[in-house]
C-alpha cells in the first residue's frame, strides 16, 4: 500500500517545517490571547524549577525493582520544561527563555541514552539491560520522540541558536544521527517488520518521529531517501494488522499513537514528495481507521474502553481534526472540533511532542455546521459491536486474547446508560515490568474474572490467538441491535466447558437483554463489574442508575474493591464493585433497564 509509491518518489524529496519558524512574527503573534497566556504561565513557572536530576541508579531502578514512574517522571518532566520554554520563546521572540533553552537541550543532548529502561533491550521480549550502551543507542518510542524534538527546535529556532554558537543546533543533528537516523537504517528493530510478524502503534509512533527528526534536519538527499523507503516499508508493516473495517485492536487510547501517527508519517511524506499521499487519503480503510474514535465515543471524555485503554481520555486536538479534513471526514473534523472545546488545557502542558504542541497553537479548527451522532457500528476485525439508543450505549468484544494489550476479555461487555457507566471495563494499572512479562495475567485487571464475563470453577480465560469467540453472529434493525457468539474457545480445557453461547441484545428505547446459556461440567459464576454498590433484593438494583432483572441466577456475592491506582483513578471512584452471580442451572438471563 504504501511500498507502491517509493519508485514514484521525486528526485529532491523537500524539507518539512512542522510549523512557523521563529523569525514568522505575524504567525506567533496571531495566537489566540487564551493559549498564548497559558503557555507563558508555564513557561515562568519553568523559569523558576531545577532541572530534574537523572541518575545512573535512576535508570537502573526497573531492573531492580520494575518500577517504571519515578524515572519516567525525572525524564519527561525535561522533555515537558523544554516544551514549555520552546514554546513561550516562539510566541515572545525576545530571548527571555533562551539561556535556560540551551540548559535543557544540551542536558537531554548527554543523556546516556534516551530510551526508557523498559524498553532498553535489542529484541522483542528480550533482556532488558540495567543501563544504556552509547555505542549501541536503542530506538523505542521515546528515543524516536526525543530525537523528533530536538530536531523541530533547531528548526523552528535555527535563527537565534545560531546567534548564540552554531554548536547548538550542530549538537542536535549529531546526536540525532548517531542515536536516530544511522541506527534506523543500520540495524533491525522489531517494530520495523519482519514479514507477517504482527506489529502495533510502535511502528506508526516511531516512523513519523524519525521521518520528523529526518526532513526538519536540514539532510542530504540520499539519506533522506533511504529513510523514506524504509518508512514506507514500515507503514505497510503497521497497516497490514489492521483489518479493512480499521478498527483499533488495542484500544482506543493507541488510537492517538497508532492510526494518528501514521496520519502524522503521511502529513510529512506529503511535504517531501508533494501529492505523494493522495490516493492514500482517499482510501476506505485509511479514512474508517481515522473514524473509529469517533464510534468508540460515549460522551464527554468517556468511551468504551478495552485492552490497555482507560475509560476517560483527554479532548480531542488539532491532530485529529486535521486527520479528519485529509481523509474527507466531516465526521471526525467535526467531532473533534467541538470536543476540543471542551478542553481546559487546549496548549497541552502535559504533552511531550513539540510538534503538536506548535500545531495547537498555530491551526485553529472550523466548527461546521451540526454534528452528526454516532450511531451503530460493528468491526468484524476485532468483533466488536457498538449499538446506542437515547439511554443506552452498549459494547460487546468478541475478537480473541491474542491481540496487543490483551485483557483475556473475550465476549466481555460494557454498558452506559444515560451517558453514565454501568457494566464497566476497569482498564489498566499505572505500567510496571509485570505488565509486559509472561506474569501479566497475574494482574487482576488483565483477567477475565474481573470483567464482565463468567468463569468455571474459578478457572478464567487463556490467552493467544487460539482462544477466540465463536460463531458471531449479529443484527441491526430500526428496533434493536444484537450480537450472539460463543465464547467457550476462549477458556482453556480445565474449564470444562463445551458451549458458552452470550446473546446480548439491545432493544431500543427500553432494555438490555443478557441471555448467557452454557453445557459444561464445572459451576458457572458470572461476574459483573460497576462502580456503583447494589441493593440486592429480587434484582439487583442501582442508586442513580437503574437495575438488573435476573432470571436464572444463585445468591449474587459483591467484592468491593479499592482503587489507589493513579492510572485507574483518572476513569474511576476509589471504590468499585466485582458482582459474582451463581447459575441456578444452565441459563441465566440478565435484563438491564
Amino acid at each position: 500500500m504504501f511500498s507502491e509509491i517509493a519508485g514514484a518518489l521525486p528526485p529532491v524529496l523537500a524539507d518539512f517545517m512542522p510549523g512557523a519558524p521563529i523569525r514568522d512574527r505575524a504567525a506567533w503573534d496571531a495566537v489566540p490571547e487564551d493559549m498564548r497566556s497559558a503557555v507563558m504561565r508555564d513557561a515562568e513557572a519553568a523559569l523558576g524549577r531545577p532541572w530534574s536530576v537523572i541518575r545512573a541508579s535512576d535508570y537502573r531502578e526497573y531492573s531492580l525493582n520494575g518500577n517504571r514512574s519515578r524515572f519516567e517522571s525525572l525524564y519527561f518532566s525535561r522533555r515537558r520544561m523544554l516544551n514549555d520554554l520552546v514554546l513561550a520563546e516562539l510566541l515572545e521572540g525576545r530571548g527571555r527563555f533562551l539561556g535556560s533553552i540551551i540548559d535543557g537541550i544540551f542536558l537531554i543532548c548527554e543523556e546516556s541514552g534516551w530510551q526508557l529502561p523498559a524498553h532498553n533491550a535489542y529484541e522483542r521480549g528480550g533482556q532488558r539491560f540495567a543501563l544504556p550502551d552509547t555505542e549501541q543507542p536503542v530506538i523505542d518510542l521515546f528515543a524516536a520522540e526525543t530525537g523528533a524534538l530536538l530536531a523541530t527546535i533547531a528548526d523552528l529556532m535555527r535563527d537565534r541558536l545560531d546567534e548564540v554558537s552554531p554548536q547548538i543546533a550542530a549538537r542536535i543533528e549529531r546526536e540525532v544521527r548517531l542515536r536516530i537516523l544511522s541506527p534506523y537504517l543500520d540495524r533491525h528493530f522489531w517494530w520495523m517488520g519482519n514479514g507477517t510478524e504482527r506489529m502495533n502503534n510502535w511502528t506508526a509512533w516511531i516512523t513519523q518521529n524519525v521521518l520528523l527528526s529526518a526532513f526538519a534536519l536540514k539532510t542530504e538527499q540520499d539519506l533522506r531517501r533511504k529513510i523514506v523507503e524504509k518508512a514506507l516499508s514500515g507503514l505497510d508493516a503497521f497497516i497490514k494488522d489492521y483489518a479493512e473495517d480499521g478498527a483499533c485492536e488495542e484500544g482506543v487510547v493507541y488510537y492517538r499513537h497508532a492510526a494518528l501517527c501514521m496520519a502524522g508519517a503521511m502529513v510529512i511524506l506529503d511535504a517531501a514528495a508533494p501529492g505523494s499521499m493522495t490516493p492514500l487519503w482517499k482510501a476506505p480503510k485509511i479514512r474508517s481507521m481515522a473514524e473509529y474514535v469517533v464510534n468508540m465515543h460515549v460522551t464527554g471524555r468517556r468511551y468504551f474502553n478495552f485492552a490497555d485503554s482507560a475509560a476517560v481520555m483527554e479532548p480531542c486536538t488539532v491532530r485529529e481534526y486535521l486527520f479528519g479534513k485529509a481523509v474527507g471526514s466531516d465526521l471526525l473534523a467535526g467531532f473533534a472540533a467541538r470536543d476540543r472545546l471542551s478542553s481546559e488545557h487546549k496548549h497541552l502542558p502535559e504533552e511531550w511532542n513539540l510538534w503538536y504542541r506548535v500545531q495547537e497553537l498555530l491551526v485553529m479548527p472550523k466548527i461546521g455546521g451540526e454534528p452528526k451522532p454516532a450511531g451503530d457500528a460493528f468491526y468484524p476485525g476485532i468483533g466488536l459491536l457498538v449499538a446506542r439508543d437515547d439511554r443506552f450505549a452498549l459494547a460487546v468484544k468478541g475478537g480473541n486474547n491474542g491481540e496487543s494489550h490483551n485483557h483475556n476479555d473475550v465476549g466481555s461487555l460494557t454498558v452506559y446508560k444515560d451517558g453514565k457507566p454501568f457494566l464497566i471495563d476497569v482498564g489498566v494499572e499505572t505500567y510496571t515490568a509485570k505488565t509486559f512479562s509472561s506474569e501479566r495475567y497475574d494482574i487482576w485487571t488483565m483477567q477475565s474474572g474481573f470483567h464482565n464475563l463468567p468463569t468455571f470453577g474459578d478457572v478464567n480465560q487463556a490467552d493467544g490467538a487460539d482462544f477466540a469467540a465463536r460463531n458471531v453472529h449479529t443484527e441491526f434493525t430500526e428496533n434493536q441491535a444484537q450480537i450472539s457468539l460463543d465464547i467457550a474457545s476462549a477458556y482453556p480445557l480445565e474449564a470444562r466447558v463445551r458451549s458458552y453461547r452470550r446473546t446480548v441484545t439491545l432493544r431500543r428505547g427500553r432494555e438490555i437483554e443478557v441471555v448467557d446459556i452454557h453445557e459444561g461440567d464445572l459451576p458457572a459464576v458470572l461476574s459483573l463489574m460497576t462502580c456503583v454498590e447494589p441493593v440486592i433484593d429480587h434484582a439487583l438494583h442501582f442508586e442513580g442508575l437503574g437495575r438488573i432483572d435476573l432470571d436464572g441466577a444463585g445468591k449474587v456475592e459483591v467484592d468491593a474493591i479499592d482503587i489507589d491506582d493513579a492510572r485507574l483513578r483518572i476513569s474511576w471512584p476509589t471504590r468499585i464493585y466485582r458482582l459474582r452471580i451463581p447459575f441456578a442451572g444452565t441459563r441465566l438471563k440478565l435484563r438491564i433497564v
